[in-house]
């Protein structure tokens, strides 16, 4: 009897090298999980939408890894292709007056495009800064820092459609921007590249830009961990979740639960525990599993919804599970 494994192989695009049983732990920040059935680096948009069909052909679930810096892989791995776009061409295109639009495509990691922009003397993205992740992940989460929102400077994209391979330049409305929330999260859509409205800057105002970029680096390495983490794992709650209220406002930031239960670098679970610097970062010690990681997160669900009657959700992307781990 031919495997389908077998028959898939033999079915594969000349023009892509389409790997099978590629660990993947090593490509995310949490340093867990299992393999990829099926994985590609696809280096152009043709390759891309070559990935695509071929997954479309061979029923193929399909998920986008970037810099795996807000995922959790499960320890089984994911049972379809992951395509790692290595699409990292950066293109600049003059705006109006002291605007300027950058175009970056889906595996251009943040930080170089931070670095690519401010050596040109343009301003935006720098508030990012110290962030891990590739554009294409940073517009599927809509990235957000404080009060800022990737989506504010997002004006165009080009994304490929999963069941037909075709290609559309779509504006920043179609992307249905949120918090944590973008149209791409249907996984209808993938994105390609991005283009950016930014503003143009003098030689002083760069050189500022540069030092506030190491301060809020310097900033984010004294409060959160620095590796072994995926970053926050639940998402704050919304304002009609929660009636805990703190000079008039809703107190929707889940570290101020987490906190007041009392996690931060106590409770643990196998080799994952709640990190010493933020009570919303779980931390991989070194031998962790995606089992640990996840009976640690249901047990601070558990201990926050006995105490205040409201449930965090993740904003860690989870993958490859068979069933929703969490509660």
């Amino acid at each position: 009897m031919i495997t389908n494994t077998v028959l898939a192989q033999q079915s594969m695009p000349s023009s892509l090298h389409i790997q099978s049983q590629v660990p993947l732990a090593d490509k995310t920040w949490f340093k867990v999980g299992g393999p990829a059935r099926f994985f590609c680096e696809p280096t152009s948009a043709a390759e891309f939408q070559q990935a695509v069909a071929w997954a479309q052909e061979q029923r193929l679930a399909v998920f986008v890894l970037g810099e795996g810096a807000n995922i959790l892989i499960s320890d089984a791995g994911f049972d379809g292709l992951v395509i790692r776009p290595a699409l990292r061409n950066i293109l600049i295109h003059d705006g109006a007056e002291q605007s300027v639009m950058v175009t970056a495509e889906a595996g251009v990691s943040l930080p170089d495009l931070i670095t690519f922009c401010l050596d040109k003397n343009i301003l935006g993205l720098e508030e990012f800064s110290g962030i891990p992740g590739t554009v294409g992940g940073s517009v599927y989460i809509n990235l957000h820092y404080f009060e800022f929102l990737l989506s504010q400077f997002l004006v165009s994209a080009q994304v490929v459609n999963r069941q037909t391979g075709q290609v559309q330049t779509m504006t920043n409305d179609w992307f249905n921007f949120g918090y944590n929330q973008s149209t791409l999260q249907a996984k209808e859509w993938y994105l390609l590249d991005a283009t950016f409205k930014l503003r143009r800057c003098s030689d002083l105002e760069a050189a500022y830009a540069r030092g506030r970029r190491i301060e809020i680096i310097r900033h984010r390495v004294s409060r959160y961990p620095a590796k072994n983490t995926c970053g926050s794992f639940f998402r704050n709650f919304h304002n009609d979740e929660v009636t805990v209220e703190s000079n008039g406002k809703k107190m929707i930031y889940v570290a101020y639960y987490l906190d007041k239960i009392g996690v931060k670098g106590t409770l643990s679970v196998g080799g994952a525990v709640v990190s010493y610097q933020h009570a919303n970062m779980l931390v991989n010690k070194g031998n962790a599993t995606s089992a640990d990681l996840v009976q640690l997160a249901r047990a601070m669900q558990e201990l926050v919804r006995q105490q205040f009657g409201i449930t965090p959700q993740p904003e860690c992307i989870l993958v490859g599970f068979d069933t929703y781990p969490l509660l």
